[in-house]
């Protein structure tokens, strides 16, 4: 059973990187000719496009794995299935729990894959291809940190601890040189809000900081002219799916004390936390498909089964995520929900071909 269990194992991993191998230059090329219309602009050239092309495959690679483990093992065990070899194997006293055993373990070797995808790799080239797109198009330096986002916006540097929208900030630092006057100038305001084109910060002490001395002026508000502007902000608020599970966790707990709505990052959490579970059930899901149809159904026709059965699976759990957000249900059940649903199918039909 050793050798059986990475024979079946190792036909749904080869099939499974033969699959990303085929989606992922197809999503390369959409995103690259998505980033054309932006090339050219300034310094953002075709080599810039394409390292934040490059830069994005890891995390569309995270994104389709599950749709590309259904689709491998299709791929990988129908292979053999069209040599008549899993029908050997079942003649040979070889029971469909076996099979099953065999290519899960396969499909665990892809979940720790995943894991290392999804929670480092993705996460350190999705944030280092969205820097070097806004420096390309901006022109600014910024840089996002564990204490903050940091920009150098026309020679003062800008600190802003909490971005809760393109519009909306928290807690900025602004920190500039007046050459003239020989004196460093300290802003803090409590908020800004983008407002007919332009910041307005809110609850401001501004320190000067002289030879002989700081001066202190304290301001209700005041108009900021700034180069940051809300489309660039926005890019710096990373996408709840582009963050790893524990900065998805720390996140939540940051919105909760400060009593903020975090559904749209719960949802993601919990789908993050049960992808390895997806990945094992997408396996579990190929299999009686393969058993049903043995030798009778041809390769084309098992890669459209499991490109319907992707397909549906994606529109089944948007709709419970947005289910979820819309009328707050539980992010878990949410998440949950569509592996157990599409297992217990699978488990149906295996009880048919069994």
């Amino acid at each position: 059973m050793r050798i059986i269990d990475r024979y079946l194992g190792g036909a749904v991993v080869v099939g499974t990187l033969v699959t990303l191998g085929v989606l992922l230059p197809l999503l390369g090329f959409f995103v690259l000719a998505d980033e054309m219309e932006a090339a050219g602009v300034d310094g953002y050239g075709f080599g810039g496009a394409m390292t934040f092309m490059l830069l994005s495959l890891p995390g569309y690679a995270y994104q389709l794995f599950p749709i590309a483990t259904l689709i491998g093992a299709l791929v990988g065990l129908g292979t053999l299935a069209s040599r008549s070899e899993l029908v050997a194997l079942r003649a040979a006293g070889v029971s469909v729990a076996q099979i099953v055993r065999a290519a899960m373990l396969g499909g665990v070797l892809l979940a720790l894959l995943a894991v290392v995808l999804g929670e480092v790799l993705a996460p350190l080239a999705e944030q280092r291809g969205a820097e070097l797109r806004r420096e390309a198009l901006s022109g600014e330096v910024a840089q996002q940190t564990a204490d903050g986002f940091w920009a150098v916006d026309d020679g003062a540097y800008v600190n802003i601890r909490e971005i809760r929208s393109g519009t909306s900030l928290s807690d900025i630092s602004i920190f500039q040189v007046d050459t003239t006057a020989g004196t460093l100038v300290s802003t803090h305001a409590d908020g800004a809000r983008y407002v007919d084109d332009g910041w307005v910060l809110q609850g401001i002490a501004r320190s000067r900081v002289r030879p002989d001395g700081v001066e202190v002026e304290r301001i209700a508000q005041a108009r900021w002219d700034s180069m940051l502007d809300p489309g660039l902000l926005k890019v710096v608020v990373a996408e709840p799916q582009a963050l790893p599970v524990w900065g998805l966790y720390k996140y939540i707990r940051f919105m909760r004390v400060n009593g903020q709505d975090a559904g749209a990052y719960e949802v993601a959490f919990w789908g993050k936390v049960l992808h390895p579970v997806l990945t094992l059930s997408m396996i579990f899901v190929a299999i009686p498909i393969l058993l049903g149809s043995a030798r009778s159904s041809g390769m084309g026709r098992r890669i459209f089964a499991g490109v319907l059965i992707g397909i549906l699976y994606y529109l089944i759990s948007r709709t419970l995520a947005y289910l979820a957000l819309l009328f707050g249900l539980s992010p878990l059940l949410a998440a949950l929900a569509p592996p157990l649903l599409f297992s217990a199918g699978a488990m149906v039909l295996l009880r048919r071909v069994g």
